[in-house]
């Protein structure tokens, strides 16, 4: 959530709607903000944390490692896909987005200026897909997954969500993650609960790190790491 919104009232550049509700681009004086289903996804007003979530999982990995794959689960506003694609030491990056509207407005809508020399990168395939059925029924493996589709475990945007933080969830992203592979997941409240989900699913080295908000429980990455 933004620190502080204009006064003015926002104006809705595209809404359109789709097999998992609707999907709101508006504008709110410089900020653009998605809505999804009418909860606050995420703007463009800072990005700090989409960033750590990209630098946290790269720090996690093994030393040495060369050139690890990573997949962003959740497109937004680009900032996660940017950060990762000006980072020369990330190999492949797939990024898993299931609303052709959020993908649309990148590639020729009002987000390009954020995403599209990140788009344009060899590295780069945006695949649409639902997340949760792409690790259920995916065969390829990454030495990291950060994943963005929510406000968190504990606040999904849709209820089939749920299903990526539970057991059976995170039996799937250990699956598509290599030995000793990365997983962050971010949140905009720390969750106990997860991190505990995390444990008994077999993940090691697991933790939260915070990013500082001006006001109210700061947002997170969650980390765990697959077992080598």
């Amino acid at each position: 959530m933004p620190d502080s919104l204009p006064t003015e009232p926002p104006t809705v550049l595209d809404r359109r709607s789709g097999p998992h509700g609707e999907v709101v681009l508006r504008r709110h004086g410089d900020l653009l903000q998605i809505i999804a289903n009418g909860t606050f996804l995420m703007d463009t007003s800072d990005g700090r944390s989409e960033r750590l979530l990209i630098d946290a999982a790269l720090a996690e990995l093994p030393q040495g490692r060369p050139r690890p794959s990573l997949l962003i689960g959740g497109l937004g506003v680009g900032f996660s896909l940017a950060h990762a694609a000006n980072d020369p030491r990330w190999g492949r990056i797939t990024v898993v987005e299931r609303e052709a509207a959020i993908i649309d407005w990148h590639l020729r809508g009002p987000l390009r200026h954020l995403s599209a020399e990140a788009v344009a990168d060899p590295r780069t395939e945006i695949v649409r897909a639902d997340l949760v059925r792409h690790l259920h029924e995916a065969s390829e493996t990454y030495d990291a997954l950060c994943l963005d589709i929510d406000n968190g475990p504990d606040w999904t945007v849709t209820e089939d969500n749920d299903s990526l933080y539970s057991p059976a969830g995170l039996a799937a992203c250990q699956a598509r993650l290599t030995p000793g592979g990365v997983l962050a997941v971010w949140s905009a409240q720390p969750s106990a609960n997860f991190e505990g989900t995390l444990r008994n699913a077999g993940f090691r080295a697991v933790r939260t790190e915070e990013i500082p908000v001006v006001r109210g429980v700061p947002d997170v990455v969650h980390l765990a790491v697959r077992a080598a």
